[in-house]
């Protein structure tokens, strides 16, 4: 069972989210906050496996909660209208698993909350690559926050792999492109977030396209 709480400070929005999640049987709404600070100390307090978190909310903003949320292990994925601001990939940046738009289809919001809770992150080629493009591409090459001397700590596979991140490609997609298990490509991904110091798949995306691998 998935456990999730559901940070959005509008309330009709944030009930449509709760409908949604809750017809899946394999999911449970275990709370739900209306503003940063709740969600923070809410999802601190029940440890759920994916907080669902708006980006702009009052009293603490989306940014903030995650970096905190993110640092404690919990996985959180970013809610969003898709403006491509740098409030938005300040969430990425803090570490969040994932992101979504907020007018996302009920059927991949679930499949995002599944995606998220298997500790695969959320790289939906459709829109955070677009959001990786974005940025990195407005930025200098050197990967921010990340010490260039790493990236040659990375063997020849796992390059290939964080390439694969940065196109957006899911473990699956990984190991049909590699001709690799499905399981290898997550014990690879595993390993470059752990090499390069990263929280988050959506993070070593960033690394990738800042790095001119993916």
């Amino acid at each position: 069972m998935v456990r999730v709480v559901v940070a959005e400070d509008q309330a009709a929005v944030r009930a449509g989210l709760v409908m949604i999640l809750r017809t899946d049987p394999d999911i449970t709404v275990v709370a739900e906050a209306a503003d940063g600070q709740e969600a923070v100390e809410t999802a601190l307090r029940l440890r759920p496996d994916v907080v669902l978190m708006d980006v702009r909310m009052p009293r603490r903003d989306g940014i903030s909660a995650t970096r905190e949320l993110a640092a404690a292990g919990v996985d959180v994925l970013v809610l969003t209208t898709f403006d491509l601001d740098e409030y938005v990939f300040g969430a990425l940046r803090a570490g969040a698993a994932g992101f979504l738009l907020k007018d996302v289809e009920a059927a991949d919001l679930v499949e995002a909350v599944h995606t998220v809770a298997r500790g695969e992150g959320m790289i939906a080629p459709a829109v955070t690559r677009r959001l990786i493009r974005e940025f990195a591409g407005a930025r200098p090459r050197r990967p921010e926050g990340v010490d260039p001397a790493l990236l040659e700590r990375l063997t020849p596979r796992e390059r290939e792999v964080l390439a694969c991140i940065g196109e957006g490609l899911s473990n699956q997609q990984i190991a049909r492109r590699l001709y690799i298990t499905e399981t290898t490509a997550k014990t690879h991904v595993s390993r470059i977030l752990t090499k390069l110091g990263l929280r988050s798949r959506v993070q070593a995306a960033i690394v990738a396209r800042e790095a001119g691998a993916g």
